[in-house]
């Protein structure tokens, strides 16, 4: 799908505000409220809208902790990753799993927790105990710079 200029402020004052309406939406963008939707919905059958999500405060929820952790793995097979792969999907602390190049890690997880008495549970309890995982690197993020959820669009022509 090629976006025009009105698609790309579409999905910009989207990616501000999940909740606006459509009425709303439309004016901000300088449309009236059927092609506005008509536009919206053809963004979401392209897949360049994936999904509409509520953002929550992890510090008032209690989860204190934000771990990055380094995953090595003992082979690199497609069956070891796809059994890491399985195992990590279950775990709801985990907010995030890429695999990495360019460090000694295969993998890079964020996690989220309350705590270090958590952390060591999931750490010993379940993430060391997933076959393959050879060696784990913590690290934790003492404060948050930059915490946004809007891609870049500046990018599109």
């Amino acid at each position: 799908m090629k976006l025009d200029r009105l698609d790309k402020r579409i999905l910009a004052v989207m990616q501000a505000d999940g909740r606006i309406t459509n009425l709303q939406l439309a004016e901000k963008v300088g449309l009236s409220p059927t092609p506005c939707a008509r536009r919206v919905r053809q963004l979401e059958e392209a897949g360049i809208i994936e999904r509409h999500v509520t953002l929550l405060n992890q510090q008032k929820l209690g989860l204190n902790i934000t771990a990055m952790i380094g995953i090595t793995m003992d082979r690199h097979t497609p069956e070891r990753f796809e059994g890491f792969e399985r195992q990590v999907r279950q775990f709801p602390e985990v907010v995030e799993c890429s695999i990495v190049t360019g460090q000694a890690a295969d993998y890079l997880l964020k996690a989220v927790l309350p705590d270090m008495t958590y952390y060591e549970e999931f750490l010993l309890g379940r993430l060391t105990r997933i076959e393959g995982v050879t060696g784990v690197h913590s690290s934790f993020v003492l404060r948050k710079i930059i915490a946004k959820t809007e891609l870049p669009l500046e990018h599109i022509r």
